[in-house]
């Protein structure tokens, strides 16, 4: 899809977000004036107007795709959302579900009986049942499992028996399975039994007697060879076979680095279980984006917009409550130098430059190395390399922008030694900035913790204190 193409599916959806709020706003109104008039005919016309807006509202609803409903949710404050999550029509239920996000599902599932729940449910996949699994009332859980068949219970349960960030959590069980000793018309035979292919359907599965993977044959290869070739003469043996236990974004990254729409998943002994999709690692892809950038914010989980004002403060406080920390140690180096400040009250007006351009710098090379170590590109070995790669671009840096700066303190204050201790100052922190940010999410992976949480919040208060210290340090040596 085009870079035009993409941006005229935004401005459509956004259209149809607007369209439906404005039937939202027309039919609070139609309601707070039955409320306030009455007349022999006024229930009536009211009745009327607001079965009006309602079936539009309906209408509009019906011609979304299930993900375009999810947007419209999540963009809606919690009354509205639920007015349009009544109108949606019940088998459009799950699906929608499964493209919300987990805080906005919390309050659709809440506003659902138990009853609804398993009607939207019911019809899903093993795989995608899975994914809603944990959010749905225990209450629910008995009688689900008693409405699937055993082939389901036991998907169901393959897939719940591993971690959320492994792939057998997230692989598929319905896929076409072919014998390496039948021909290409026998599969063209059979593959004309199935109404309809899997999704994402680009390649067959070939196993053997023990349910072994022996090899794949792309679909593209099935249609361009002749029809008596066997299939153990076309297909090729399958190079990107995937293990339940490995890491879903490992596998997120092969699928992108390979352009693979499916890929086999296996166990320890080659027996085919599964297969892992492309939209399954596009979520995932997604997902670990936002999750790192949810965590360099501070913020501990994903946070619905229009979410209680509670939850909200319960979701942000941690590290609100860490910078506070922070800001009250930088605010206690600047009251160690209040007698400098005092007497070249410039110092006040230039500090925070020092610290503004620290703290700009050091997120520039910590968002780079969180993204290097996501990506396994940070090995033991070139680990210091990279530390004296970025100390280096930090001094260049320095000297350039704390020339310039320390220039134009000289022509503002007609000072000199101002100027150059504002280069110094710069150059110093920049180098602060260069060692944090390496040292923060390197420190934080070692350690087995997330290196992006918190990182934003952790280097601006090493560069803020640490500018602070460090120009007001070198002004009341040399200048005061």
């Amino acid at each position: 899809m085009s870079e035009a193409e993409v941006r005229g599916s935004a401005n459509r959806l956004h259209e149809q977000l607007e369209r439906i709020n404005e039937l939202l706003r027309r039919h609070k109104l139609v309601e707070q004036v039955a409320h306030a008039q009455h007349g022999p005919h006024q229930d009536l016309v009211d009745n009327l107007l607001h079965r009006q807006h309602l079936s539009e509202l309906q209408r509009q609803l019906d011609g979304l795709h299930p993900a375009d409903i999810a947007y419209i949710l999540e963009a809606l404050p919690l009354e509205d959302r639920l007015t349009v999550w009544q109108m949606v029509k019940a088998d459009r239920d799950g699906e929608i579900l499964l493209e919300v996000s987990d805080a906005v599902r919390e309050s659709l599932i809440a506003d659902m009986d138990q009853r609804e729940i398993l009607a939207a449910v019911e019809p899903l996949e093993a795989d995608e049942l899975a994914d809603l699994v944990e959010d749905l009332p225990t209450e629910v859980l008995p009688e689900l499992m008693a409405s699937l068949d055993a082939q389901q219970r036991e998907q169901l349960q393959s897939a719940l028996s591993w971690q959320e960030d492994q792939v057998g959590a997230l692989m598929d069980f319905e896929m076409v399975t072919i014998r390496e000793d039948v021909s290409l018309e026998v599969v063209l035979r059979y593959l004309r039994r199935f109404d309809e292919l899997p999704a994402q359907t680009d390649k067959l599965f070939v196993v053997n007697h023990d349910n072994m993977l022996t090899g794949v044959l792309p679909l593209h290869w099935l249609l361009v060879n002749s029809p008596e070739k066997m299939v153990s003469e076309v297909m090729a043996p399958d190079v990107n076979t995937f293990h339940p236990a490995d890491d879903a974004y490992e596998t997120a990254q092969a699928f992108e680095r390979y352009d693979l729409v499916t890929a086999p998943v296996v166990d320890d002994s080659s027996h085919l279980i599964g297969r892992i999709t492309i939209d399954s690692m596009v979520d995932v892809i997604r997902e670990e984006g936002e999750s790192e950038a949810l965590s360099r914010g501070g913020l501990r989980e994903e946070e619905d917009i229009f979410a209680s004002v509670w939850k909200s403060v319960r979701n942000r406080w941690t590290w609100l409550a860490i910078n506070l920390v922070t800001a009250f140690i930088a605010s206690r180096v600047i009251g160690l130098f209040e007698g400098s400040i005092q007497k070249l009250v410039a110092l006040a007006t230039l500090m925070p430059i020092v610290a503004g351009i620290g703290g700009n710098s050091g997120n520039q090379t910590i968002t780079m190395i969180v993204r290097a170590l996501a990506l396994d590109q940070i090995t033991p070995a070139s680990a210091k390399r990279l530390w004296r790669k970025e100390m280096g671009v930090a001094l260049a840096n320095g000297l350039v922008w704390g020339g310039v700066i320390g220039l134009v303190a000289w022509a503002l204050y007609g000072h000199l030694a101002l100027g150059l201790v504002m280069t110094a100052a710069m150059t110093l922190n920049l180098l602060l900035a260069a060692f944090c940010g390496v040292g923060i999410p390197m420190l934080m992976a070692r350690h087995g913790r997330d290196p992006a949480l918190g990182s934003s919040v952790l280097i601006t208060a090493m560069t803020d204190s640490g500018g602070f210290f460090i120009f007001l340090g070198l002004a009341t040596v040399f200048l005061v």
